[in-house]
């Protein structure tokens, strides 16, 4: 049953990305990515080469509707890959036997420290390779800057009405 609600939740966020949040740029340097929101909420206990091959998944159908030549499956790969890591070092051996990452599971603190230092490598990466030069850095991390506080906002705002 979980995984339909999981299935469920990726399907929106894909289609609300794709179809709305792709259309919306702000002065060209706000792109918010907010389908990582499935990424980040996947269940704890998934097995390492699972959440890779969602961040691939993931990541392709971006590729498809972005035209984007991998840039998005490299990052989503890159954000799954280190998910287990960041996981590690903030939630505590207690609240990892809850399955989901929930904000009333973590608590504001750790849940936006999570989504935070997630959704920032996820965006520096995408724009970094988008850009493929250092001679745009400014303007990479503006981008970069922008688009993750927007993408946190929406992340945080969507689990604190989930999980009122």
């Amino acid at each position: 049953m979980e995984w339909t609600k999981q299935l469920g939740r990726y399907i929106i966020v894909m289609l609300l990305q794709v179809l709305l949040f792709n259309q919306l740029q702000l002065l060209g340097v706000c792109h918010p990515y907010i389908y990582v929101l499935c990424l980040l909420m996947m269940p704890i206990t998934l097995p390492h080469s699972a959440d890779m091959a969602i961040g691939a998944i993931a990541g392709l159908i971006m590729d498809i509707f972005c035209n984007s030549l991998g840039i998005h499956t490299a990052s989503c790969i890159l954000l799954m890959f280190l998910r287990p890591y960041i996981l590690g070092t903030l939630v505590n051996d207690k609240d990892r036997l809850n399955e989901q990452i929930t904000l009333h599971v973590l608590g504001m603190e750790t849940m936006l420290k999570y989504v935070t230092i997630l959704v920032l490598i996820h965006h520096l990466s995408v724009f970094l390779l988008a850009a493929w030069s250092w001679a745009h850095i400014g303007f990479v991390l503006l981008e970069t800057l922008v688009s993750s506080i927007v993408t946190i906002i929406v992340i945080i705002v969507y689990n604190a009405l989930k999980y009122k």
